[in-house]
């Protein structure tokens, strides 16, 4: 019996995420940035990440000739940012960017960010996958939670232990 991809997005909709926006910026200095839920760490020595790209993303060739990436992991309180991010055709340069301590643009208010230079890319059906050596990392002093997505809509933890 063969399974459909309605079958396998139900099923792997059973594994909660965060949510991420990957920012890089073009030849021209231009920042550009997706929300992602596809972010794994892979090493610790060397420090890894990798982040799976839809092939026919318009932005694709972006991250290939900028060659590093940050990811900005997102609060709870940041579903508008995620959503803004993950429309077709939104203009992707507009937010409330800041300069990384490797000049990557990064997103501010997020709970961490990671900045990166990839080391390698790899092909895997319709997606690209960047791996990504960790330059520089930075985290809020935050009490904020982060935002999930589980079963195809976003979710909150409870981490009360009462």
């Amino acid at each position: 019996m063969k399974v459909t991809p309605e079958q396998f997005r139900q099923a792997m909709g059973h594994f909660a995420t965060g949510v991420t926006i990957v920012t890089t910026q073009d030849d021209q200095g231009q920042p550009y940035g997706l929300t992602v839920n596809s972010l794994t760490s892979v090493s610790l020595k060397p420090m890894l990440v990798l982040v799976c790209l839809d092939n026919s993303l318009s932005g694709l060739e972006v991250f290939k000739k900028s060659n590093r990436f940050a990811v900005n992991v997102l609060s709870e309180d940041q579903q508008d940012l995620s959503n803004h991010f993950a429309q077709s055709g939104t203009d992707r340069s507009q937010a409330v960017y800041i300069p990384g301590k490797t000049g990557i643009p990064l997103l501010e208010g997020v709970l961490a960010t990671l900045e990166c230079g990839i080391v390698e890319w790899y092909w895997g059906g319709d997606h690209a996958i960047m791996l990504g050596e960790v330059q520089q990392v930075g985290t809020a002093q935050s009490d904020k939670k982060p935002l999930l997505f589980l079963q195809g809509r976003y979710a909150r933890i409870d981490t009360d232990t009462d």
